[in-house]
């Protein structure tokens, strides 16, 4: 009968050696596995076992434990001459940049995500390499375009015509943008149209100036402003309708209570007197129940048609097309953000100041310009 190959007696100091060595993250992952297959061995599993656990055939583990009991712990170390550190072929970096975007459940492994060490140990273990530090994965995988990036949830738009959507918004941005001439019958003024809310009795977060801090705090004189608990909220809510003219770079407001479809047409009725009738207007918006005309209410398309204006619906889930979200962030940081208003009366006052101070500042404002910028990026980014 033929001998189980096992590795030879260790010693209390040699096992805590193995096991300093499986438990740092850092070093070689050819150390780091046939570390593992020794202590392992120590433990009396056997060769078929420990190529199951290790991802790795029998043989290669009777090789290892056969190499240790012959030259102790150097066996663990790789044979590697001096020299330049090892260039990996064009094959094996489109591999090992394949593997990387791949999920580990993809590969029946059982864990939802790689980390260095698993990668690298996946990618000796599968031949890809025969040997990659952690660190030098890292850097192979930056200089692929590959970093580790947090998940993000996403809504693909079910709209059947969002090509058709998506291109005409972009045309009328175009055309506000003096990039294109309107062409018979096309609009030439574009206008943005959305609704930011609900706007609530609360105290926003935001940040302030406030002293250093020095010493143990005092609850009765804090340096920062506090914000009160809000258990009951018993006075409603409030919605801002909004629209962004292109030509102009002027963003316009009103507060009310409701957003149904009488106060939308209100509010386009408003956007349409800011131009001659005989000018044709685009108002760009999404597809909110109340901005479109329903079998029993057709209001808002019999109001488009009579009033020379065409409405530009976004695709379902398109909200990032919609170029007035950027501006609801500026809006956000300067009107809202460390906010604690009594009333609503005082909440709206505060919002019509703002956009006030945006339109004299719209070209001017530094910190203003470079928050509608970020908001944009990330907007478009989105649908990348």
């Amino acid at each position: 009968m033929v001998q189980r190959v096992q590795v030879r007696t260790i010693t209390n100091d040699e096992g805590n050696k193995l096991l300093r060595i499986v438990r740092r993250s850092s070093g070689s992952v050819v150390t780091w596995r046939r570390a593992q297959m020794v202590l392992l061995s120590a433990q009396g599993m056997d060769a078929v076992r420990i190529a199951e656990v290790t991802f790795t055939c029998a043989d290669r583990v009777r090789d290892v434990l056969h190499n240790f009991n012959a030259d102790g712990f150097d066996s663990l170390q790789p044979k590697y001459g001096g020299g330049r550190p090892p260039k990996f072929t064009l094959p094996q970096r489109q591999e090992i940049h394949k593997t990387a975007l791949a999920r580990p459940t993809d590969h029946g492994l059982p864990f939802s995500t790689w980390s260095l060490p698993k990668l690298a140990d996946f990618l000796v273990t599968k031949g890809v390499v025969d040997d990659i530090s952690h660190e030098g994965l890292r850097l192979l995988l930056r200089e692929e375009g590959v970093s580790f990036q947090a998940v993000k949830t996403w809504k693909t738009s079910t709209d059947p015509d969002y090509e058709a959507k998506k291109n005409r918004v972009l045309e009328l941005y175009a055309i506000a943008d003096g990039g294109a001439q309107p062409g018979p019958g096309d609009p030439t003024v574009v206008c943005c149209y959305d609704e930011f809310g609900p706007l609530n009795l609360m105290p926003h977060p935001g940040k302030q100036w406030a002293p250093v801090a020095t010493g143990k705090g005092d609850q009765n004189a804090p340096r920062r402003r506090t914000r009160r608990a809000t258990y009951n909220r018993p006075n409603g809510v409030r919605h801002l309708m909004a629209g962004y003219d292109l030509s102009k770079d002027q963003l316009y407001g009103h507060v009310t209570k409701h957003k149904g479809r009488v106060e939308f047409l209100a509010f386009c009725r408003y956007l349409r007197s800011l131009h001659p009738a005989e000018v044709r207007i685009a108002i760009v918006l999404d597809n909110f129940s109340p901005h479109r005309s329903t079998n029993t209410d057709p209001r808002v398309g019999q109001w488009a048609k009579d009033n020379n204006v065409e409405l530009a619906y976004v695709p379902f889930y398109g909200s990032w097309l919609n170029r007035i979200e950027a501006q609801f962030t500026a809006l956000r940081y300067f009107a809202l953000d460390g906010t604690d208003h009594n009333s609503h009366a005082e909440q709206a006052s505060m919002i019509r100041r703002y956009i006030g101070w945006r339109n004299r500042h719209a070209a001017t404002h530094p910190r203003l310009r470079e928050i509608v910028t970020k908001a944009a990026t990330i907007k478009r980014a989105k649908v990348a």
